[in-house]
């Protein structure tokens, strides 16, 4: 009887740590640290694919966090999304031919807006739109693309086998009707 209790108690409280735990990786993983305390500045960027790409996350430059994607929006009368991202003030030396890209840190983890800094002597300011930009890659696409490659090359070499046999029918019959043709 007193096993079985501590059993119990025991299960009970593993079960409420591994909810504890669960609790502090939500909230470390969707932290959004970047306030508004010192201020900050809009830009945005047009995107044909976000992917799964999502308010609050990061955007970076060298690693660093700089900004956060505020809002994303579909602007129809070209078909893309469009993305409003915060930069803190203290980032404002950017300059204004940078690109953006959306990126995926590691394998299966979020995505984020990469800012790769470009070379001109102008920042953006407030209001302004990065004009050069990389889409998300869909890894859904790539393994498509990976699958008809694999099975395009297969069908080829199933054709240039079946060819291949053929004319190894072909040879083997005309031996053949040479062996019989001299006996």
């Amino acid at each position: 009887m007193r096993s079985t209790r501590t059993v119990e108690l025991s299960t009970g409280l593993f079960v409420l740590l591994g909810f504890a735990a669960l609790f502090f990786m939500v909230t470390q993983i969707t932290n959004r640290e970047l306030s508004v305390n010192g201020g900050s500045y809009e830009v945005t960027a047009m995107f044909e694919n976000i992917g799964s790409l999502r308010p609050g996350a990061a955007v970076s430059m060298a690693g660093v966090t700089v900004g956060r994607v505020d809002t994303i929006t579909f602007d129809q009368n070209v078909y893309k999304a469009v993305v409003k991202m915060r930069i803190a003030s203290n980032y404002n030396r950017i300059p204004n031919d940078s690109d953006a890209a959306i990126m995926t840190s590691g394998l299966l983890g979020g995505q984020y807006v990469g800012i790769t800094a470009g070379g001109s002597e102008e920042y953006l300011k407030s209001g302004d739109r990065i004009e050069l930009v990389q889409d998300a890659l869909v890894l859904e696409n790539l393994i498509n693309q990976l699958v008809a490659s694999f099975m395009g090359r297969r069908d080829e070499q199933n054709d240039s086998g079946a060819e291949t046999s053929d004319d190894n029918q072909s040879g083997e019959g005309a031996q053949s009707k040479t062996e019989e043709a001299k006996q």
